[in-house]
């Protein structure tokens, strides 16, 4: 039984340090959550810095009782959902084939999409191509346009290709087609990295507000992510507007309306935390993909 290592001075200052950075990095989300449970006439008085001085769930209660919050709230997960899914499938779909250095014109389709990583056509050209297509204030721009990623596709390609090839040789001799391969041996064969790809395209579906804002303008279809930059946009206006005026003070509404903006932050935020140590060991896993030669 070996002895145990003593620690050093230089083990407690990097320990301190590692200590430090976590708390810069973790006070602001829970300044933002105590705020959230403080009352919102008694939080702009200052001065709470770690506990509610006094507690309120008003605006809680207010975030749930907002059809709208609700109404992008579904929106979100749906899109977060179905988009995860199908970009997961279609990019693996894509890997796969690129996997094989025999497809024809592999070459080509490589140096056009590694192109496309550096340069895109532009907002304006995007969003006339968008509205032409029938994608605006349409559903399926969370869905179609992010279908498929040429990065995570290189991820993929990189994993497929680890892969004994001697698999695919055994299942085609047992009369196997590529499709069946493919759903049947790749698809279970490769749930960390996949895993890692949906943690990708999920918390970019969860946390996306910009396609909300350019081309959604039906309140019923805008994520919460929108709605939340939009109420926040609002708020500030009426900040200034209020400021212009003469800086008569800040109202009651304008308070809650801070209160809520916080209220809903957290409640925005909360399910994508929830998800993430449950995929966590595939996505460590799955980030070494391609860093390892055996």
């Amino acid at each position: 039984m070996g002895r145990l290592k003593r620690k050093t001075a230089g083990d407690y200052v990097i320990n301190g340090i590692m200590l430090a950075i976590c708390f810069i990095s973790l006070y602001p989300v829970w300044y933002t959550l105590i705020l959230s449970f403080n009352d919102a006439q008694d939080a702009v008085k200052g001065g709470i810095y770690f506990l509610p001085r006094k507690l309120s769930l008003e605006s809680y209660r207010q975030v749930f009782q907002d059809n709208t919050i609700v109404t992008a709230f579904i929106v979100t997960i749906l899109r977060t959902v179905i988009g995860t899914v199908i970009s997961v499938f279609f990019t693996a779909m894509v890997g796969y084939s690129f996997s094989k250095k025999n497809i024809m014109g592999n070459r080509f389709y490589m140096i056009f999409g590694t192109i496309t990583m550096f340069f895109g056509g532009g907002l304006i050209p995007t969003f006339i191509l968008f509205k032409n297509i029938g994608l605006y204030d349409n559903f399926l721009v969370y869905i179609i346009p992010s279908m498929f990623n040429f990065y995570n596709m290189i991820i993929f390609m990189s994993f497929f290709r680890e892969l004994p090839a001697g698999l695919e040789e055994s299942a085609k001799l047992d009369g196997a087609n590529d499709v069946k391969i493919f759903v049947r041996i790749i698809i279970p064969l490769s749930m960390p990295v996949i895993a890692t790809i949906a943690l990708f395209n999920g918390v970019w579906q969860w946390n996306d507000y910009f396609t909300g804002v350019i081309y959604i303008n039906d309140a019923s279809l805008q994520p919460i992510q929108t709605y939340l930059y939009r109420l926040v946009a609002s708020a500030s206006a009426a900040t200034k507007a209020v400021s212009v005026a003469g800086g008569v003070g800040t109202s009651g509404a304008q308070i809650s309306s801070q209160s809520l903006r916080l209220a809903t932050m957290v409640v925005t935020t909360l399910p994508i935390v929830c998800v993430y140590p449950f995929l966590q060991r595939y996505f460590v896993k799955g980030m070494l993909i391609g860093s390892i030669k055996g």
